[in-house]
């Protein structure tokens, strides 16, 4: 299988700037149920090449769907929607399964698989298709607990109480037995990276030129992957379990998810991140100069800042008379994680901290309290809590110093899915040769 430079675009052999990119239909992230009906016009359009076929059910009772392209012996797996609030995946999905359909070449030997959402009952809560800035966006903010995220839950749950939607992952995984599985993921704001769980040295230099013709930064020092080694910029090996992890306090290893399921079958994952809004602060490879201190700050402000939403709660909790919805559970999930994380950040500094690194913790340190104001936000306001125009108004300061902090530019829709298919399609190809 040879990515060719002019197949590499939207599916299309259309032209409209220098990146090579062809616009999309649309520019807003589809729905689950859009996403289903653009799967099934597929399968009807390709008949005997391409399935839609139901293959589980969320806790809350929503189908999972499987489309399936060609009939080769090795076998791709692609889940989009695994994080309900990264709806990039979603877009990409669908683009990738009509060139998979489109091209011959792709599917010679190969069958592509595509759970086109992970996570349906999330998804249902996170309503924000058009964000036209970080608050439209944190406005209709939805991230569950860690226990009922599909891919994690095994990090944090013993295996008779993990959610239907993990079985059906791992479930898939042991009947294709993928050689590669691809999970979509993304990032609010911020850079692109690649996290492996098995190295694939040949992934590396096509992903930053993809990277730099769509004007998306690579994030160099993701705090996701701290102290990873790194096969090239921005593509991220995850360690062995002999390695400790990162952030002990942290709950969820990504070692226990189901991204290490494939290794059961000699295969390996790869999770590829874009983000909807990009900043050229993430990939600054140089050595920070104090790099101990500057952890400390940040560890200091996230604190800080998680008291000022913990205040809030704490005075709303009595007038909510016993709600314990998703939003609100999830909201107070991240704020338990952060003391511990605060801790980490100032006993744990890696080795070799590069300012890219203290970029990725500085952004990360802003998203995890503004996330739980903003799922908190939507509970006070569907109660008419007296609270909710305090608590908004911190949500709109704190979106704003974020932007403006990092200098957020919006990347396009039509970049974001390109550079994500790009880098689908090259590590299908070199996971394809390691394999062999």
């Amino acid at each position: 299988m040879t990515v060719h430079p002019s197949r590499a675009g939207l599916g299309g052999r259309r032209r409209t700037d220098k990146s090579g990119v062809s616009p999309l239909p649309e520019l807003r992230y589809p729905s689950v149920p859009e996403l289903v009906a653009s799967a099934r016009a597929l399968a009807a359009q390709g008949p005997g090449l391409c399935t839609l076929r139901q293959v589980g059910v969320s806790r809350a009772g929503r189908p999972l769907h499987l489309l399936s392209v060609g009939h080769g012996r090795r076998a791709v797996l692609v889940v989009a929607g695994a994080h309900a609030n990264e709806p990039t995946g979603g877009s990409t999905l669908r683009v990738l399964a009509e060139r998979v359909l489109a091209d011959r070449e792709l599917r010679a030997g190969t069958s592509w698989h595509f759970l086109l959402c992970a996570d349906p009952d999330g998804a249902s809560l996170h309503v924000t298709p058009a964000p036209r800035s970080l608050l439209d966006y944190h406005l209709g903010f939805y991230r569950p607990t860690g226990a009922e995220q599909p891919e994690w839950s095994p990090s944090v749950l013993p295996p008779d109480r993990l959610p239907p939607e993990t079985r059906t992952l791992t479930g898939l995984i042991d009947e294709l037995r993928p050689y590669l599985q691809v999970t979509l993921h993304g990032t609010d704001l911020g850079g692109s990276w690649v996290q492996l769980t098995k190295d694939l040295p040949g992934l590396a230099e096509p992903f930053a030129k993809s990277a730099a013709e769509l004007h998306i930064p690579v994030e160099t020092g993701a705090s996701d992957a701290a102290g990873w080694p790194a096969s090239g910029p921005g593509v991220h090996v995850m360690p062995g379990p002999e390695t400790g992890a990162a952030y002990p306090s942290m709950p969820d290893d990504a070692r226990h998810s189901t991204w290490y399921h494939a290794h059961r079958y000699g295969g390996l994952t790869a999770v590829v991140e874009v983000p909807m809004w990009a900043s050229d602060l993430v990939d600054d490879p140089a050595p920070h100069p104090a790099p101990a201190a500057a952890m400390r700050r940040l560890a200091a402000r996230l604190l800080r800042d998680a008291r000022d939403v913990e205040r809030i709660l704490a005075e709303a909790l009595p007038r909510l008379n016993g709600v314990d919805g998703p939003l609100l559970r999830a909201a107070r999930w991240a704020l338990e994680l952060i003391p511990g994380l605060a801790e980490d950040w100032i006993h744990t500094p890696p080795a070799g901290t590069t300012m890219a690194y203290v970029g990725s913790v500085d952004a990360f340190g802003r998203r995890l309290p503004l996330r739980a104001a903003a799922m908190l936000l939507r509970v006070l306001r569907e109660a008419d809590d007296r609270a909710a125009p305090r608590l908004e108004q911190l949500v709109a300061t704190w979106c704003d110093a974020f932007a403006h902090r990092f200098r957020a530019r919006w990347v396009p829709l039509e970049h974001q899915v390109e550079h994500q298919s790009r880098t689908v399609l090259v590590a299908a190809q070199q996971a394809r040769a390691r394999a062999a």
